[in-house]
């Protein structure tokens, strides 16, 4: 079992269970791009480059985590929150393919399993966790590190879960489930917990320079209510 960061190797998951994702990767793509349009904007689009750009030099180094397991950035979370939910998806599904095709991280034939667990199910996850928090958290600079933080990790771990559900399907190996499930909750807790704090520092140094630039500063920022005008006052004697 490959243990960077859920990069899948070919060969762990069968092939019917690989192109039953290929299929649902695809598909979901498909949607993003279709919902990606309306968000892009003269802001947006320089923007999702720089995320790919800066997820891809990140998930380049790796950080230990145990002895013989090591960890990167999945970037989910940092993605949503600067780009949204939908070019969030296709800025990490972007980077997985080109370091599937270009580096051989990640099997050919679990590209889809990757892209399902990283830049579907791993944004889904941080972009509910980001509306929810947002709505009680203040909206500053510190507020959204915060929510950085936490909903880096749950976005991780949900990532590494979708494995396991693939894993279960159509797994190739003899490693028990529970075991599988359990070793991949906690390793990449630890994983989370390291890209929370880039995902927060990176976040909060965007929104205190260019708030602008934040996606969901914008998305979820609470609308300035105009002031009452009050009624013209009616002369004495007029009707």
């Amino acid at each position: 079992m490959d243990t960077q960061a859920m990069h899948i190797a070919n060969g762990i998951v069968d092939g019917p269970t690989s192109g039953i994702f290929a299929v649902v990767a695809v598909v979901a793509l498909a949607y993003c791009v279709r919902r990606g349009r309306a968000d892009l904007d003269e802001r947006l689009a320089p923007m999702a480059g720089l995320v790919a750009a800066f997820i891809f030099a990140v998930q380049m180094l790796n950080f230990q985590v145990l002895p013989g397991v090591s960890g990167h950035l999945l970037g989910g979370t940092l993605a949503v929150i600067l780009v949204g939910p939908w070019v969030g998806a296709l800025c990490v599904s972007t980077v997985l393919i080109v370091q599937c095709l270009l580096f051989a991280d990640g099997g050919l034939t679990a590209l889809g399993l990757n892209i399902t667990n990283m830049a579907l199910i791993g944004t889904a996850a941080g972009y509910l966790l980001v509306v929810a928090l947002l709505k009680v958290l203040p909206k500053t600079p510190a507020g959204l590190a915060a929510t950085a933080a936490v909903a880096s990790v749950v976005s991780v771990v949900a990532a590494s879960q979708g494995f396991v559900l693939e894993y279960a399907l159509g797994g190739t190996t003899q490693v028990p489930l529970p075991v599988v499930s359990g070793t991949m909750a906690g390793v990449h807790v630890l994983i989370g917990i390291g890209e929370g704090l880039i995902a927060a520092t990176t976040v909060a140094t965007v929104a205190r320079i260019r708030p602008d630039l934040v996606y969901a500063l914008r998305r979820f920022r609470t609308p300035v209510q105009a002031p009452r005008t009050s009624e013209p006052t009616r002369k004495a004697g007029t009707p």
